[in-house]
């Protein structure tokens, strides 16, 4: 992205490049120039991932709650997006200064904001359970290990075992939470039929239905923490 201007075509040209050709992308970046043009690029990935769950909420959701965070999400995202990217810059300004390199916190956030590149597709990927989120993270952190080579001038091999590591834990994190989410749902969703069930009922007989459907959700948390 040039240092003087800035144009949505640019942003699109470099996102192709990051996603096509990481390495000769992150060879040609910028280490300095301010944080302005990093910080558009990613919001507007996140807002392009934001408008994608949207329409998904819309036509294939399912649940309420599901379709009003959705309607949301275009500007939800790239907030928390922005915010995240300063939080997670600093993590991998850290990682990276334990592996070596000698790059300033600035040349860390431009490594981390143009990865957001993948957020688009990770979004779409996000629609299919579980895979969805283990290849975003796996793209993640190869984009990552590519930053870690051609920015921070670390050996590959270093590059490899960190990010590799790093990837495989936060895919059993995600997978187990994922689950967990997943059954939680599942969980809602027999209480919305069971509320049908309620009428006519006692209030002894709503009462045991609902401590049924608490002790269902307990024993759900006990083991989402016991995989985890």
């Amino acid at each position: 992205m040039s240092e003087n201007s800035f144009s949505i075509n640019t942003v699109i040209e470099d996102a192709l490049q990051i996603i096509k050709k990481p390495v000769g992308f992150y060879q040609r970046m910028p280490h300095s120039g301010g944080y302005v043009e990093p910080m558009i690029f990613l919001v507007v990935m996140a807002a392009i991932a934001g408008l994608i769950v949207t329409i998904y909420s819309l036509f294939g959701g399912g649940l309420a709650g599901i379709m009003v965070f959705g309607m949301s999400a275009i500007i939800a995202l790239p907030i928390a997006a922005l915010i995240s990217s300063f939080i997670g810059a600093a993590v991998m300004f850290i990682i990276w200064k334990l592996m070596g390199s000698d790059k300033n916190f600035e040349t860390a956030y431009r490594s981390v904001a143009y990865a957001s590149a993948i957020y688009p597709i990770s979004a779409v990927l996000g629609l299919i359970p579980y895979v969805g989120s283990v290849i975003g993270i796996a793209w993640g952190m190869y984009l990552m290990v590519v930053a870690s080579v051609e920015v921070h001038g670390i050996h590959i091999n270093k590059a490899y075992i960190v990010f590799g590591i790093l990837g495989a834990l936060m895919i059993i994190g995600n997978v187990s939470s994922e689950m967990a989410a997943r059954e939680l749902q599942a969980r809602i969703e027999r209480m919305g039929v069971n509320m049908e069930e309620m009428e006519g009922k006692s209030p002894e007989e709503i009462g045991k239905m609902v401590g049924e459907f608490m002790k269902g959700l307990e024993e759900s948390q006990k083991q989402s923490d016991q995989s985890q």
